[in-house]
């Protein structure tokens, strides 16, 4: 799930609307009732651009108290804080430079339309989402800023913000000046010991009409040799939610220097690209995103093992991501158990739908946004505080865009085609009312706790051992409950799995230890090699991570 993670407002009545109108024009004569933006492209610019439009506004004085030196330079949406920022949002097509254009910052806008925003000098920031992959990734190369602008609301006048800088590409490899010298090596040796995996899926293209490439980076062990006899074991590893091929560099440099230093046994490690245009795909075969579980197990991964010396048996390929790579590697292990060796999944994303982050999505009138006592359903928390509700991220991600938001993504994996051609949504982002249609086919064919359940007998001998799960009970999206109900699933089972819930551990440190980030990750590849090297007497060297 997203380590950042999203909305809109329902629009008042006309009845209500009227009702604004009025009382904004008796108590400010002079200031309209909706807050509008001129917004211009920059002259620089030479060709016309076209995408989604952010507004981003913030309190002037606490942004400049959590600015360095008092200079605020970049205005921006925080997940983890949602109501910190507001948000406007509207499309833009062909916008020419020089062109000048008007934004109602109350027409699409998260928590609320900006006229309702309190009297008080404020810092706002334009951001052309070119990609439409805000949502996902965020900023990116090649969106178009604004400069950050100081204003008073309300105000008569009408502010212009003028779209003027274009984001640049980012080296993946460059680390900044204040990167210590140890990881530098790390991510110098990594960079030379990988190579990068770009495969062009027949599977996948044949699907969306055009080529899909399933990217990726090949980590050798520090003895691999071209030409050599040696085989080696294989992991599979992925990301989480906002990820992608450049942001796999920093496990990767790890991975490299605990091999080296033998903290680490001697793998092949798999680094898979698990994004795409509508969030993660999570190497599921969706009717939505395409076959990615077939293009993965009947393509890329023979065309691995044909180009370097890999086990090539289910008990030396082995699978481990974390959130949403938790999720694709526990399916990728249950759906293909015949394929892989064993699954390390850590905090994955909702394995059992009874308790999809807290709600229940098989409740009879089950509502997303609300308890059945009325209050929210929390969706993050922090030290026990509930920093953001499912609702306000729902509602933030709508104004965001369309794309690569984490609800949306789900429903890019999880649901049927609508008659659109675009998924059916699993919830009505208005009220938060699930669709027990949806919902029901979301169980038949992506529950994994519910496919355990009832296909037990046929994936026991193929399946049984093989799930090793580990979340803390601290986790930040509530993601213990579902583990807790799947340990319970298998526990009914008699299945052999090994569920490890680590007490007060959140979504973001399950696997630190000391000074160590990466700690459960080297215990994890320990596990692996046990199972593929069980007669080995390899021990890890103790030394300090990078």
């Amino acid at each position: 799930m997203r380590h950042r993670h999203i909305a809109l407002i329902a629009l008042l009545s006309l009845g209500l609307l009227a009702g604004a109108f009025a009382w904004a024009r008796q108590e400010t004569p002079n200031v309209p009732a909706h807050r509008f933006f001129h917004v211009q492209l920059g002259a620089s610019e030479e060709q016309p651009v076209s995408g989604r439009l952010l507004l981003f506004v913030s309190a002037a004085a606490a942004a400049k108290a959590q600015s360095r030196q008092g200079v605020v330079t970049e205005v921006d949406a925080n997940p983890f804080h949602p109501t910190q920022t507001s948000i406007a949002a509207g499309e833009v097509d062909r916008l020419v430079p020089g062109q000048v254009i008007d934004i109602d910052a109350d027409h699409l806008a998260f928590p609320a339309g900006w006229s309702k925003l309190p009297p008080g000098d404020y810092v706002v920031q334009a951001v052309l989402d070119v990609h439409h992959n805000y949502n996902y990734l965020g900023r990116s190369a090649g969106d178009i800023e604004s400069g950050v602008v100081t204003v008073h609301l309300p105000d008569s006048a009408v502010p212009t913000l003028t779209l003027d800088k274009t984001v640049p590409a980012a080296d993946p490899w460059a680390l900044p000046d204040s990167a210590p010298e140890a990881m530098r090596q790390a991510v110098a040796a990594a960079h030379e010991h990988s190579q990068l995996v770009d495969f062009v899926s027949p599977a996948l293209s044949a699907f969306w009409g055009r080529p899909i490439h399933m990217l990726g980076h090949v980590l050798l062990p520090p003895d691999y040799q071209a030409g050599g006899g040696k085989r080696y074991p294989t992991v599979y590893f992925t990301h989480g939610f906002t990820g992608n091929n450049d942001r796999l560099v920093r496990p990767m440099a790890y991975v490299q220097a605990a091999m080296a230093s033998g903290r680490m046994p001697p793998m092949i490690w798999v680094f898979l690209d698990e994004s795409s245009a509508t969030g993660t795909h999570e190497f599921a075969d969706s009717v939505n995103n395409g076959p990615w579980g077939q293009a993965l197990t009947t393509e890329l991964i023979p065309y691995l093992e044909a180009h370097y010396r890999m086990d090539a048996d289910a008990n030396g390929r082995f699978l481990n991501g974390h959130s949403s790579g938790g999720w694709a590697t526990l399916w990728l292990q249950t759906r293909y158990p015949a394929i892989f060796g064993g699954t390390w999944s850590t905090s994955p994303d909702p394995s059992d739908f009874h308790d999809f982050t807290g709600p229940d999505l098989y409740a009879p009138h089950a509502n997303v946004y609300h308890k059945p006592d009325g209050t929210p359903w929390p969706l993050v928390r922090d030290n026990g505080k509930v920093i953001g509700t499912f609702e306000q991220f729902a509602k933030m991600e709508r104004v965001l865009g369309p794309y690569g938001g984490q609800m949306a993504s789900f429903e890019w994996v999880f649901s049927p085609r609508g008659k659109d051609g675009r998924p059916e949504q699993m919830f009505n982002r208005d009220t938060g009312d699930v669709d027990p249609a949806v919902v029901a086919y979301w169980r038949d064919h992506y529950d994994i706790a519910y496919r355990l359940q009832n296909d037990w007998p046929a994936l026991k001998p193929d399946l049984d051992g093989k799930i090793h799960l580990y979340v803390g009970t601290a986790d930040t999206f509530y993601l213990d409950g579902a583990a807790h109900r799947l340990k319970a699933v298998l526990d009914g089972l008699h299945a052999r799995a090994e569920f490890r819930f680590v007490p007060g551990r959140t979504h973001f440190n399950l696997y630190k230890e000391g000074d160590d980030p990466y700690a459960l990750l080297t215990q994890i590849s320990w596990a692996m090699y046990a199972v593929a090297r069980p007669d080995s007497k390899l021990q890890p060297a103790v030394n300090h991570a990078p």
